[in-house]
């Protein structure tokens, strides 16, 4: 077995990421931070983020696992205290794959034409003031939008900052996109529908730039500041994130434990 870990970069973290490699070892396991069948994150949400990000270029041949050292995390199935538990279940059992949709970034200037992945949310702002822009839906026109930003979500992130924003929390197993606003501004001219879309698999949004303006755009913890932007194409992508599964740990109540305190594990 093939395995690389990201960590937090905490104290915590780093004795975690010791004691791993060393019980690995005693199980026969392989490091391989190049070609890895299995990335550990050890830290919380956000260092599963960099993982992903770190092997977005091979997301179909590795399988996430996550432990968190701190709050109970979406994408960590594990507590720092279980890392022995973890390791004899890898060494013994075959786990079950879970996979998620990505969202597709296609990014349109006049000179290139860029693709990302987002597991959680892509992010449009405008930097020296309001965001104007026209969403269209499937090609056809759908709303002219001016305000602090636009937010696209996926299933997976549905609970972050989509939820804030007054989003739906969506399943996982819908494969879809989420659109939401941040601070619409609504007049004569600029008029948006004021909630949340949510779009299936085989739909896409266009988000058209309508003035010359620096926008910020944010992949999930990756920030990018451009002043050329024509066009952002949104989709769900035909590729999908995996998490190795060990144990039974669903969706709805990852949504219980994180935002009502009902643990009943």
């Amino acid at each position: 077995m093939k395995y690389a870990v990201i960590d937090r970069g905490d104290s915590l973290s780093k004795s975690l990421v010791e004691k791993f490699h060393t019980l690995a070892a005693e199980h026969g396991f392989t490091r391989n931070d190049e070609t890895p069948e299995f990335v550990i994150s050890i830290g919380g949400d956000g260092t599963l983020l960099q993982a992903f990000h770190t092997y977005v270029d091979q997301i179909t041949d590795v399988a996430f696992i996550g432990i968190h050292t701190g709050h109970l995390g979406f994408y960590a199935d594990w507590q720092a205290n279980e890392l022995e538990e973890l390791i004899g279940m890898m060494a013994q059992e075959s786990p079950r794959i879970v996979r998620y949709p990505l969202a597709e970034i296609e990014l349109e200037t006049p000179t290139e034409s860029r693709h990302y992945l987002s597991l959680n949310e892509f992010t449009l702002k405008g930097v020296d003031g309001t965001l104007v822009a026209q969403i269209n839906i499937n090609d056809e026109m759908f709303e002219m939008f001016r305000g602090d930003g636009i937010v696209i979500s996926t299933p997976s992130g549905s609970t972050a900052y989509n939820k804030s924003l007054g989003g739906a929390i969506v399943h996982p197993s819908i494969e879809s996109l989420q659109i939401a606003e941040i601070a619409s501004i609504n007049n004569r001219v600029y008029r948006t529908l004021g909630s949340s879309v949510l779009l299936p698999q085989h739909h896409h949004c266009d988000i058209i730039s309508k003035k010359e303006q620096r926008l910020q755009l944010t992949i999930d913890h990756v920030s990018i500041m451009r002043t050329d932007i024509q066009s952002i194409r949104c989709s769900v992508s035909s590729r999908k994130v995996s998490f190795a599964r060990y144990r039974p740990f669903t969706f709805w109540n990852r949504v219980r434990e994180a935002f009502l305190g009902y643990d009943v594990r």
